[in-house]
């Protein structure tokens, strides 16, 4: 009986003692740490919820967290670049394993990712990319490919007026100022067009990607340029906010003025199938189960691309009419 009590308490003993291995601090290894039951934790600072895309990529992200088996620690950022760089701290001291975020803007961020680096957190970038020279700040950046995303929307227009030689008057509506979709949309629009000096563009604003702000912003453009021929939208919802103007000022969307828009959410595709849009350039918001799988790589010390572009169509009326049943987003 006294050698079965020792041999319990000695088993009791080891048990305890492989309890402690590995756990110490907290750290869980090399990549800064998280859970001590092995799961990866990542830290995700999300924009915000300013358009349907940005609700449709939050749900995706979550939905593929918790089927990769990844404890997400969420953040939304309101379109405030300081409140990402406090998720982000907020994060590292944490300790989660991996750190993921889509910038609010471009630049200023090198301060903080160098401290995610420091404290040997792998960092990825989602859907909108920063504009550091030190590109050892982050492993990955999985996105779309905004400047193609612009060029597409520009051959479209050259397409549709190719046998005209009347002037073709464009407003723009841009996306938040500073932003890499913003930025990169609007260079490659203006790369197209810029090889035929029919097309002008007459007057170009922020929206912020918001509708209400495209709808204020348009409302403006319709009263001070009264020949608008194309409005071209950085994201479907400031599109959609626009189409609200355009019909309040008497004018009929898709006719009097074309529209183009980026996103393909299913609002702006069932205007399009409508005919109040006249073209869509997709951007798929579904990055959840992409970024988990580069997580898992990262956290784990494996190699990936240091660009990783989502693969995006583009979207006619008639196309749309046939796209949306099956519809994700």
């Amino acid at each position: 009986m006294l050698k079965r009590i020792s041999a319990l308490i000695l088993a009791g003993a080891t048990a305890l003692t492989m309890a402690g291995c590995g756990s110490g601090d907290g750290s869980g290894g090399s990549s800064g740490g998280g859970a001590d039951d092995g799961k990866i934790v990542m830290g995700f600072a999300q924009v915000g919820a300013e358009s349907g895309w940005r609700t449709a990529n939050t749900k995706d992200i979550q939905e593929a967290a918790k089927a990769a088996g990844v404890e997400l620690k969420f953040s939304d950022a309101q379109q405030k670049q300081e409140n990402q760089i406090k998720a982000i701290r907020s994060f590292i001291q944490q300790k989660v394993d991996v750190i993921a975020f889509s910038p609010v803007v471009e630049s200023g961020w090198d301060t903080v990712l160098k401290e995610a680096q420091n404290a040997k957190i792998p960092v990825i970038l989602t859907d909108r990319a920063v504009d550091s020279k030190d590109t050892s700040l982050y492993k990955t950046f999985l996105g779309s490919d905004f400047v193609e995303e612009g060029r597409k929307a520009g051959q479209w227009l050259v397409e549709q007026y190719k046998d005209s030689s009347e002037d073709v008057n464009i407003v723009q509506l841009e996306g938040t100022t500073g932003s890499a979709p913003a930025n990169d949309r609007k260079a490659g629009f203006q790369e197209v067009i810029s090889a035929d000096p029919k097309f002008k563009i007459i007057a170009s604003q922020t929206g912020d990607f918001t509708r209400a702000k495209g709808k204020e912003v348009m409302e403006a453009f319709l009263k001070s340029n009264p020949d608008i021929d194309v409005l071209y939208a950085h994201n479907d919802d400031m599109g959609l906010g626009a189409i609200e103007a355009i019909e309040g000022a008497g004018k009929v969307p898709g006719k009097d003025i074309k529209i183009i828009t980026v996103d393909a959410v299913r609002d702006g595709m069932q205007a399009l199938a409508d005919g109040k849009i006249n073209f869509i350039v997709e951007c798929s918001p579904l990055l959840g189960a992409q970024l988990m799988d580069l997580a898992k790589k990262v956290v784990a010390g494996e190699q990936v691309p240091q660009r990783v572009v989502t693969e995006e169509t583009t979207f006619t009326q008639e196309q749309a009419k046939e796209a949306l049943p099956n519809r994700k987003y």
